[in-house]
């Protein structure tokens, strides 16, 4: 399959891969990412499968994702790059890491641990599963059906941001839903036993966050033994949209 990623790219210098969450896509990342072009790196924030703009596929593991990733880098001649990979995005960045150390400079990571997650978004599922555009609902009625399911307002708008116009007529999903429903399971998986990345890294967590643990942090250590943990004051799991400014430094400060 020769299917390339979709990617936003901005700036020039140094190259910088942005990797999103789950359900998420580039444009969560534009603010980050213009700011990252203002300080010399060419900043290409990358669809992931099966997510945004990017092709759908009914594979879906990390193996796959990181190999999408690497055939990004050789068809745009890109080297010794630098990655920030948030939730989902850092687990595929884990993943490239480990699997092509000589293609990645720095790694940091966003939230996330190379341990197992069980799954954790069935509300989400649900509301997403509820939606049913063969009955072509407006995007208000899209909204309120998902508002069943989804109590936070800013999930609400994240999810939102991927109801798209198919065709003039016809709202949907830019995400592949199928994809997801059939592997639950594929976005909790954990990096391999004996997997090690031996270059540079930072992990970023969400003070208010429990997705990294203080258990983590030997399991963090042992395949990243240069791994460099440090907190996002005021900050849950969507630590780069709750405080940008700090993200921004910690991970500039990291880079540079």
């Amino acid at each position: 399959m020769n299917d390339l990623l979709y990617a936003k790219v901005e700036g020039a210098g140094k190259p910088l891969l942005i990797l999103h969450g789950f359900l998420g896509m580039s444009d969560n990342w534009k603010t980050l990412g213009a700011k990252y072009a203002e300080n010399g790196f060419e900043a290409h924030l990358l669809d992931l499968r099966n997510h945004g703009r990017s092709f759908h596929s009914n594979v879906f593991n990390y193996k796959v994702m990181a190999d999408d990733v690497l055939a990004y880098c050789k068809a745009n001649n890109l080297d010794k790059v630098d990655i920030i990979g948030h939730s989902m995005g850092g687990k595929v960045a884990m993943n490239l890491a480990v699997m092509y150390p000589e293609l990645v400079n720095k790694l940091i990571v966003a939230d996330i641990a190379p341990k197992y997650y069980t799954p954790h978004h069935q509300d989400v599922m649900q509301a997403l599963n509820a939606v049913d555009f063969s009955t072509n609902p407006s995007r208000n009625e899209v909204q309120e059906t998902i508002e069943k399911h989804v109590s936070e307002p800013g999930v609400v708008q994240f999810l939102m941001k991927n109801v798209y116009r198919i065709t003039p007529q016809q709202l949907g999903f830019r995400f592949n839903l199928n994809a997801f429903n059939n592997d639950e399971e594929a976005i909790g998986m954990a990096l391999n036993d004996t997997d090690v990345f031996n270059g540079s890294t930072l992990f970023l967590r969400g003070s208010n966050s429990n997705y990294i643990a203080e258990s983590d942090v030997d399991l963090i250590k042992k395949h990243f033994p240069k791994a460099v943990i440090k907190a996002i004051s005021n900050s849950g799991h969507w630590l780069h949209a709750d405080n940008p400014s700090e993200f921004f430094e910690k991970s500039i400060d990291f880079l540079k």
